[in-house]
């Protein structure tokens, strides 16, 4: 359903993610003149607020969380905003909260961001009050569950009123500028596809490192795990990027249809080729930091650190292991893919004197955005002992690369394209359940084992046994 929506109904829209990330994203849409000027924008949420004390709440948010520079235009943004409070387990409500919206010219887009059990009274409420037409789509933020099971009665609710070409499922990683550059990087560039297989790729590393702890976000990340947090989602999506066949086209069903396409053909995971850890107290940049538990005021059993060795069993990837690990409180907050070329089948440089290390592809998603190759290359000068070789690294630093461009927030990619009606960088049902079956899997795995996190000291890359998980195939992770 490609119509452009004239309206975007964003709920809890008091919530922290509206006001670190889908408000100034929406202002920076509009300073740069990318939605047009008659598209409103209403909020929805319990706190009780007038028009005008939601656009004061919004202008606190854009002077705390937008840069100076970009809030080009604000007072014409903050004009475009209006409020209708709201009890989502209440039907009732629903009529008023239509009434505010109005008959959408064009269309409207509605933008989910609530907790996973007011999914479905939400979606009732809609549908009571009209507001589940066909020029209406409906946008989800995660958690989409916490297993199979849990997902699919999400995703049934809503398919109860949205079919799934109206249904635009949020996974912000992919709006973020790099992941999408891996697209262009693998089909824009004929020197890579040709090499992107086992007959040439060694191994795939994954990686996303924070260095924060709870920070908030006490109930759920305990009940979720790094696994279900991170893997399930993020980790998942990006490694089916990097596996996946090339679409047909630039289009959303045929980029899709080959992530799914990895995502079922991931080989069930052995026991020994995962490792949970939980930090125990250490020192993050200098500053001592608590344990998990101290920082959760309970003992607990949640992993904050998870390494997998996965394998992806089709044709281009046999035998190709792509480790992943994600972890809290780790020594760097980054977010990378590593692809680790095979050494060249034979060295004419073997007995020179000369060291020869494999062709590595960096591509750094977070904090900098930048993609490496490293490449061998002769040392410089004289010598008796023989030609001397080092890798050196091709670098493209995207910001310098694109010298004016803004820094994006990955939300402004993916709010634009919700109201545009572009389904590519969202995530589709089948995706979702093929990601849930295979970490349920896991999840059971742990459990039938009994396997409880190994200690890790917070400022460290987790426990040593995941060190080990790679060291035993004679792999290092890129550090």
């Amino acid at each position: 359903m490609n119509f452009t929506a004239d309206k975007l109904l964003l709920f809890g829209a008091t919530g922290d993610l509206a006001q670190r990330m889908l408000l100034p994203s929406l202002a920076a849409l509009h300073a740069d003149e990318l939605i047009a000027d008659d598209v409103k924008i209403i909020g929805t949420a319990r706190s009780d607020l007038t028009d005008i004390e939601f656009r004061n709440f919004a202008r606190e948010a854009l002077e705390k969380y937008m840069p100076a520079d970009r809030r080009s235009g604000m007072a014409d943004f903050l004009n475009r905003l209006s409020y209708q409070p709201l009890d989502a387990t209440s039907l009732e409500g629903f009529s008023d909260l239509a009434a505010k919206v109005g008959e959408p010219e064009r269309g409207l887009a509605i933008f989910l961001s609530t907790a996973p059990s007011l999914f479905e009274p939400t979606i009732k409420g809609l549908q009571h009050a009209g507001l589940d037409g066909e020029n209406v789509r409906m946008c989800l933020e995660k958690p989409l569950g916490t297993d199979l099971e849990t997902s699919c009665e999400i995703n049934d609710a809503v398919a109860a009123a949205f079919p799934e070409e109206r249904i635009f499922r949020i996974d912000h990683y992919l709006g973020k500028e790099t992941v999408q550059n891996l697209l262009a990087l693998r089909f824009a560039n004929i020197m890579f596809e040709p090499l992107w297989n086992a007959a040439h790729i060694d191994h795939v590393q994954i990686t996303v490192g924070e260095t924060v702890g709870l920070e908030g976000r006490v109930a759920f990340y305990d009940d979720a795990g790094a696994i279900r947090d991170m893997v399930q989602n993020h980790m998942l999506q990006l490694l089916a990027l990097v596996a996946m066949e090339p679409p047909s086209d630039f289009d959303a069903t045929a980029i899709r249809d080959e992530k799914v396409k990895v995502l079922r053909s991931l080989r069930e995971v052995a026991a020994g080729e995962t490792v949970t850890g939980q930090y125990r107290a250490g020192a993050i940049g200098g500053e001592a930091v608590p344990g998990y538990d101290d920082e959760l005021g309970k003992d607990s059993g949640t992993e904050t650190f998870v390494a997998i060795k996965a394998h992806v069993d089709n044709w281009r990837w046999k035998g190709v292991p792509f480790y992943m690990r994600t972890g809290k409180r780790l020594p760097e907050r980054v977010t990378e893919i590593v692809v680790q070329f095979s050494q060249v089948p034979h060295s004419i440089f073997e007995g020179k004197g000369a060291k020869m290390d494999p062709n590595r592809l960096v591509i750094g998603i977070q904090p900098e955005e930048n993609v490496q190759l490293s490449m061998m290359a002769k040392v410089p000068g004289l010598g008796r002992d023989g030609i001397r070789l080092r890798s050196v690294p091709l670098d493209i630093s995207m910001p310098d690369a694109f010298v004016g461009q803004h820094k994006r927030i990955a939300y402004e990619r993916l709010l634009l394209d919700l109201i545009e009606g572009d389904q590519t960088l969202f995530v589709r049902r089948d995706e979702v359940e093929a990601q849930w079956e295979w970490i349920d899997a896991i999840r059971a795995g742990w459990a039938e084992q009994g396997l409880a996190p190994q200690t890790y000291t917070a400022g460290s890359w987790g426990p040593s046994a995941a060190i080990a998980l790679a060291e035993k195939d004679g792999v290092s992770w890129y550090e």
